[in-house]
């Protein structure tokens, strides 16, 4: 019977894929649009599931709370995107940089 794995042995996919390819900096254009994509992708997934609807009853926000739900949605998705979203940046970011690359 093989040896059960050990936990030091396991390396974050993060760090296993920085030593494959440069990670492009935040500061690129190509990147924070992919990423704001991204943001306002998760922003409108967040409000269908439900997050930001106004409580009812005691312990509500009231009128103030329906203001400013979709900030706090908005603010969500944002450090979602910014911390790796779904996946859905990191795709864009790429067919965008193929496209730019194509278009001399």
């Amino acid at each position: 019977m093989p040896d059960p794995i050990q936990i030091t042995q396991l390396t974050p996919l993060s760090k296993s894929s920085s030593k494959t390819a440069p990670h492009p900096t935040a500061e690129d254009p190509l990147r924070k649009a992919a990423i704001d994509l991204e943001a306002s992708f998760l922003t409108e997934m967040l409000k269908s599931a439900g997050l930001g609807k106004s409580r009812e009853g005691f312990g509500s926000g009231g009128a103030g709370e329906d203001q400013f739900s979709s900030f706090l949605v908005r603010a969500q998705a944002e450090q979602i995107a910014k911390a790796g979203g779904i996946g859905l940046a990191e795709s864009l970011y790429h067919a965008l940089k193929e496209t730019q690359n194509d278009n001399p």
